[in-house]
């Protein structure tokens, strides 16, 4: 059980989801930004009860014994520009993100500071496991497809759509219908498993990738749509392959936003890009009034979940099936 600092919170793990990038952090992806050394405990996608509160955590932070709360995961130092702008996750200051460095929720105990803990009400209280992978897969193409709505990329007549159909790609099809201002969703996957998932949670059509040309998925684009090009790619999976074949399918004035990194580099031809007027954007995790608004969906029962429950005891074989792909939806830990 850690210590609690006086302006921190003692929270007691009810559920913990398992993300892939805690696999590619203990496989060395992030090996440069986020040296590991032992002991270590990853897990960043959080939920749990406020278990004891430090002594200097005061009355406005509404927080209580027995309060269910999930944990911002985002842990800027409050001092840089992009802090005092609202995005933590993106601090150029002295940042950290639970999970990677400060321990994280692949335990029975945390330790958090009170203004990262976001308390719940509502039915998510007794269902910890729908809460703590809103904090990331929930959450991360939200952000991602608000870039892609405030960019002009979405509305009637267009075609939005989510390549790699896992934990992100579940829920960003939702937010396409959510608020795509009329957009047609189209889920790219590479398993009919997941596309089911993707069809199930609202994409209007489907499209299995594996081993097709980009002609052949024009073809299947034109019967589907009409067009055999696309206005807007939300990309969840990260691999090199998926980003240059959304870039391929864009028409004019196109826009790709990256949220996933299986890859760590992305290529594409310079006079498409440039002669068409295309848009590269990333989007990295959220900010804490993203996972505000995606908790209030979630609350109006907006939001469908695919989750499966978990124990901490088998971690590391999950963590194995992450690595592989072989997840459909989010796998969470859960600890009662």
């Amino acid at each position: 059980m850690p210590d609690v600092a006086p302006d921190e919170i003692l929270v007691k793990v009810a559920a913990a989801g398992m993300c892939r990038s805690d696999y590619q952090l203990v496989d060395g992806y992030f090996k440069g930004p986020f040296p590991v050394t032992f002991p270590y405990i990853p897990g960043h996608e959080i939920a749990g009860r406020v278990a004891g509160l430090g002594g200097a955590v005061p009355p406005t932070a509404a927080l209580s014994e027995g309060d269910m709360v999930v944990v911002y995961p985002s842990w800027g130092d409050g001092t840089c520009r992009q802090c005092r702008e609202g995005n933590e996750q993106l601090c150029s200051g002295d940042g950290r993100w639970v999970g990677f460095g400060p321990p994280g929720g692949f335990a029975e105990y945390l330790a958090v500071q009170y203004r990262h803990a976001i308390p719940v009400s509502g039915p998510g209280v007794e269902t910890p496991e729908i809460l703590a992978p809103l904090t990331d897969a929930g959450v991360t193409p939200y952000r991602g497809l608000k870039k892609l709505r405030d960019a002009g990329k979405l509305g009637p007549g267009r075609t939005v759509a989510v390549n790699g159909i896992g934990g992100l790609g579940a829920y960003a099809v939702q937010y396409g219908r959510l608020f795509a201002g009329g957009s047609t969703v189209i889920a790219f996957g590479r398993t009919d498993s997941k596309l089911a998932v993707a069809m199930e949670n609202g994409a209007h059509h489907g499209i299995n990738t594996r081993d097709k040309s980009v002609e052949a998925i024009q073809d299947e684009l034109a019967e589907l749509t009409g067009r055999r090009t696309i206005d807007a790619i939300l990309d969840c999976a990260g691999a090199t392959a998926s980003v240059s074949l959304g870039f391929d399918l864009l028409g004019v004035e196109g826009a790709v936003v990256s949220v996933g990194m299986m890859s760590d580099r992305v290529e594409h031809r310079l006079f498409p890009f440039v002669g068409t007027e295309l848009s590269y954007l990333g989007s990295f995790w959220s900010n804490f009034n993203d996972l505000v608004e995606v908790l209030a969906l979630a609350d109006a029962g907006k939001i469908k979940h695919n989750v499966t429950k978990v124990r901490l005891e088998d971690v590391n074989e999950n963590l194995e099936t992450l690595g592989r792909g072989g997840v459909v939806g989010r796998q969470v830990i859960v600890f009662d």
